[in-house]
């Protein structure tokens, strides 16, 4: 949950407009690994994290995960990418198959097959061969499946540095010019 997290707040940094979906999980996630409570009520978690990061509502919209008629669920409204991390194998496979049983199903979908960038970001270890099949299944299709590793040659001081290193590794994806870390050779 710390790569969403800081992710977000990098996006929003940047001044990038933000289209945010969670799920159920991510809130018990958010609790157990940084003491974050995100709101069940879309609007609540919008406002919430409007005042965490210091934006307004038109930078950073927040759906709930059943909201059908929001923006991502349509083609022509897609975003320009779409990045789900962390990415659980239950939403992979969905994802990798087809299913759209949610607003961030659907919306991953949208993204595929509008070709636009779509970045997952696997939240298991080790895989199975179930999870590798369903990550080919997306790599095949287009999408990005980027694990968050570390990259340890940058010499990190903390975990958020870690942090910051896969942060920049999807900044890179998605072609957004960061500051998180130097690149190879600087």
């Amino acid at each position: 949950m710390p790569y969403g997290v800081r992710l977000l707040e990098v996006l929003l940094q940047a001044g990038k407009n933000v289209q945010l979906v969670y799920s159920q999980a991510a809130q018990i996630v958010a609790q157990q690994e940084m003491d974050l409570k995100l709101p069940a009520s879309a609007a609540e978690a919008q406002e919430m994290l409007c005042q965490r990061f210091n934006v307004s509502a038109p930078q950073l919209r927040v759906f709930g995960r059943e909201e059908w008629f929001a923006a991502p669920a349509s083609g022509n409204s897609a975003a320009d990418a779409m990045v789900i991390c962390p990415a659980s194998m239950g939403t992979v496979a969905a994802v990798a198959n087809g299913l759209s049983e949610n607003l961030i199903e659907r919306a991953a979908d949208v993204i595929i097959k509008e070709r636009r960038p779509l970045i997952v970001v696997p939240r298991e270890t080790p895989f199975s061969t179930i999870h590798l099949e369903n990550l080919l299944k997306l790599a095949q299709a287009g999408c990005t499946v980027l694990p968050p590793s570390a990259g340890f040659y940058t010499k990190p001081q903390s975990v958020n540095d870690m942090v910051d290193f896969v942060v920049a590794r999807i900044l890179d994806q998605l072609r957004i010019p960061h500051s998180l870390m130097p690149k190879w050779g600087e």
